[in-house]
């Protein structure tokens, strides 16, 4: 049994163990922050964005200036193609350096759609392509912002870390600059310097702060590169919209071939064969009838036991297709029947007042069936409660067991199959399973009210 739920439940070499284990560290992040790698990477992409931008702005520019220029000619439109397209590619450059330094997975955009090869083509595409005219925004709107960020950046890491260690370099002054200490204030009559032990300490402990305080600046900056990375280099809305589409249409392509593969299998290796067997025993007994009326009479009453559970084996296949109780009473009803088939005693609650659209109640009914099945097979409960629920225009449904506990969506098991069919209409499934239990699953689906039925 534990190996069967580890093997569900994706768990690590002992019921109830995640195998993930945090890295503890004794220092605060705000003390770890000044020497963390992730620090260093974030103020070199800082640093490599001012020679960079100026790169791009000056190509994109001077390229699309040499464009608008010519456009009286037939020569501006392919200068000009030309110079989306450069800046396409150096977008893909940016957004490989926004991985290597910001870890920051960017998807590419979308590809150049050309009804036909040719040059013209290929022009026309570029032209109308937006994510080529975002690229070149990018270009644009990064150099101001890189100059700014670059200031900033320098001058705070150059004056933390200085004033940090004048404790050590303080001596410099009074030895070779003729004066006592760095000038903090002067004027014709009057000059201050910090000299003495009291004002050294007081500095070290201001560049301390700015040392401190500096990373988390630097990292605020970067965020705005990553909003421009993602917003101005990556796909649009409308594209991720349509590639998040075609996956879950792939999705519910596949479990649709699935469940007729399925529905196939159990037909042809339960009822039909029953049926076969039956036909069978039947023509034995009408050939028995008239030489050995007992044998055939024994023959018939198997034949009618097999009927019984041909009968039973469709009934139970067109229950997991979609069972009549459902499209009959709806899930208060269809759910306290599959939870009477559970190992565990269930209790189900359903506040709905009024019933979802068929396809949106089916999967609601399929998946707390599921998870119900996991609840008797690999959760060793006691107990399992049932609730769903509207929340405005989503349809909310948990399912709870005092199990073992240790669940994950990750490893690959049937909760990821059930995560990928629920994603698939725009739903979630959320599972929290610490280890030892208890484990509680919440799904939640589009809500879409029954119209017709």
């Amino acid at each position: 049994m534990a190996t069967e739920y580890g093997q569900e439940y994706g768990l690590d070499g002992r019921p109830g163990f995640s195998g993930s284990t945090e890295r503890r560290h004794r220092l605060p992040a705000a003390l770890r922050a000044p020497v963390e790698g992730r620090t260093w990477r974030e103020l070199g992409y800082v640093l490599l964005s001012l020679p960079i931008s100026i790169l791009l702005f000056t190509y994109a520019v001077t390229m699309v200036s040499l464009g608008a220029g010519l456009l009286v000619t037939f020569l501006g439109i392919p200068v000009l193609a030309a110079a989306l397209a450069g800046c396409r590619g150096l977008g893909s450059l940016e957004r490989l350096r926004a991985r290597a330094l910001l870890d920051l997975e960017v998807a590419g955009p979308e590809p150049l759609r050309m009804k036909k090869p040719g040059a013209m083509a290929w022009m026309g595409a570029v032209l109308k392509s937006g994510a080529s005219w975002r690229a070149l925004l990018y270009a644009v709107l990064h150099l101001p912002w890189a100059v700014f960020s670059f200031v900033v950046a320098v001058n705070l890491w150059v004056l933390g870390w200085a004033l940090l260690t004048y404790p050590l370099w303080f001596w410099v002054f009074p030895m070779y600059a003729g004066q006592d200490g760095v000038q903090l204030y002067g004027d014709e009559t009057h000059r201050v310097y910090l000299d003495n032990p009291f004002e050294i300490t007081v500095t070290a402990l201001v560049g301390l702060l700015l040392t401190i305080a500096t990373p988390w600046i630097v990292r605020a900056l970067t965020m705005v590169d990553r909003l421009l990375v993602y917003g101005l280099l990556g796909p649009s809305r409308l594209a991720s919209r349509v590639v998040e589409l075609e996956s879950d249409r792939g999705v519910v392509v596949d479990t649709a071939a699935a469940d007729l593969r399925r529905i196939e299998r159990d037909l042809h290796d339960g009822a039909q064969a029953r049926l076969v067997a039956l036909a069978m025993d039947l023509g034995l007994a009408k050939e028995k009838l008239q030489e050995d009326p007992e044998a055939a009479q024994r023959m018939v009453d198997e034949a009618h036991g097999e009927v019984k559970t041909a009968l039973q084996e469709l009934r139970d296949l067109a229950r997991g297709i979609h069972p009549a109780v459902l499209t009959d009473r709806g899930l208060d009803a269809a759910l306290s029947a599959v939870s009477s088939r559970c190992t565990v005693p269930v209790q189900v609650e359903v506040d709905l007042a009024e019933r979802p659209a068929p396809a949106i109640e089916g999967i609601a009914y399929f998946t707390v069936s599921e998870l119900l099945q996991n609840v008797s097979k690999h959760a060793r409960a006691t107990w399992a409660g049932v609730e769903v629920w509207r929340t405005e225009n989503r349809l909310m449904l948990q399912v709870v067991d005092n199990g073992v506990g240790g669940a994950d969506v990750s490893q690959g098991s049937g909760l990821a199959g059930l995560a990928e069919r629920l994603d698939a209409v725009d739903g979630i499934l959320v599972v929290d399973s610490p280890a030892g239990g208890p484990t509680r699953v919440t799904a939640e689906l589009p809500w879409r009210g029954a119209h017709v039925r």
